[in-house]
């Protein structure tokens, strides 16, 4: 334990797997309290008996415009507190939209788009009261560089960077910090329909990062000090060129 982030409550979405989950673990080992958000509840409970007294399961879909709208009582219930929400549940499509599925965008738009913002004004009120605070966004390199075989999830990911950029400025003088970490390709659920062949040899040439590399940048971003603000930090597979 680094003991970074002593002292800290911290709540992640899409905490029961992938990047949510390695930065559950990574921020607990610094010290935090965390509150792990997810819709699967039973995925929940075992991960956070595992994870030991500090990790705090919150049952929520993200789906439901009120139950995020309401998630505030619920962490300070659980934890006594909130000093840094990450806003990380998201969903991915690729492929052409000529032969795409407008309803499959909508729903990823929902929870990349709406859900995120819908969350971090839930929180805000929170912070701005203790005048601390640090939000942050897991966004992607997709949210830096239109990338051409996903334009929907680039599309997405470009309005959390517009919302990051934005609401940043608006909360500095709170003292609350606005951030994105921005990674290439990760191994996540994302990829589940991988084959084990492609995926090791993906690993293997480096065109692939494990999620806990990516919590290890969140990290670096929440524990630098305070008037010092990470606003973007893109992160990529070493052979990826973009």
């Amino acid at each position: 334990m680094t003991n970074e982030l002593n002292g800290k409550v911290a709540a992640i979405t899409g905490a029961a797997s992938g990047i949510g989950l390695a930065c559950a673990r990574s921020m607990l080992d610094a010290g935090a309290r965390v509150v792990l958000i997810d819709r699967a509840e039973d995925r929940l409970n075992e991960i956070c008996s595992e994870l030991g007294p500090e990790a705090l399961p919150l049952t929520i879909d993200l789906t439901d415009p009120s139950s995020v709208s309401g998630m505030l009582e619920p962490i300070l219930e659980l934890a006594g507190g909130l000093d840094i929400f990450h806003a990380n549940a998201g969903s991915y499509i690729g492929g052409d939209v000529v032969t795409g599925d407008p309803d499959a965008w909508d729903r990823m738009l929902n929870l990349n788009i709406n859900a995120a913002f819908r969350s971090v004004h839930a929180v805000l009120p929170h912070m701005v009261e203790n005048k601390a605070g640090d939000i942050l966004f897991t966004s992607s390199v997709a949210g830096m560089v239109p990338v051409v075989w996903e334009p929907i999830y680039t599309a997405s990911k470009h309005a959390v960077q517009a919302f990051v950029h934005t609401v940043r400025r608006q909360v500095a003088p709170h003292g609350i910090r606005v951030m994105a970490v921005a990674p290439g390709p990760v191994v996540t659920a994302l990829l589940d329909d991988w084959p084990k062949a492609k995926m090791e040899e993906a690993l293997a040439a480096g065109s692939l990062m494990e999620a806990r590399e990516v919590a290890d940048a969140v990290l670096f971003m929440l524990t630098r000090p305070r008037n010092v603000t990470v606003r973007d930090l893109v992160i990529l597979p070493q052979s990826v060129d973009l």
